[in-house]
């Protein structure tokens, strides 16, 4: 969780919403780290957590991530959470909840959805207390 936080630290530098994200194999190899870039690209999609799929599945060569695990410091929302389903990624550990967009628990439960074909195993609250230290420092620069 110590590099998603760098990433996402970068995000603030970088003027973007502070959601890291870092993707590791089975033997706990990085296969890639990633920060929002939403602003910067002027893409909706563009959050950590699919940065980061995109990053590992280019450097595989491959679409699927199996026994791969995804460190985020921000609860996946919808869509990173059905990315990570796609990606087949085993396991995601965040640090905190996201009570606006939360996919995982907060809003819905996509890793638990009825008739899927793959199960993600998760873990929350890891390091909570500076990854919302994070967000709410920004949010409140933003405000003034």
């Amino acid at each position: 969780m110590a590099e998603a936080l760098a990433q996402a630290e970068a995000a603030v530098a970088a003027d973007e919403v502070p959601v890291g994200a870092v993707l590791f194999d089975a033997e706990g190899e990085v296969l890639a780290r990633a920060h929002n870039r939403t602003r910067a690209w002027n893409d909706p999609t563009a959050h950590a957590e699919v940065l980061a799929i995109r990053g590992a599945a280019e450097r595989l060569g491959y679409q699927r991530l199996e026994g791969c695990t995804l460190y985020t410091t921000v609860e996946p929302c919808f869509m990173c959470a059905g990315a990570l389903l796609h990606a087949r990624v085993a396991r995601v550990v965040f640090g905190v909840r996201d009570p606006k967009f939360g996919g995982t628990v907060s809003l819905g439960r996509v890793f638990e959805t009825e008739g899927l074909n793959h199960r993600i195993r998760w873990t929350e609250g890891v390091r909570a207390d500076e990854a919302r230290e994070l967000m709410q420092a920004f949010f409140r620069a933003m405000r003034g």
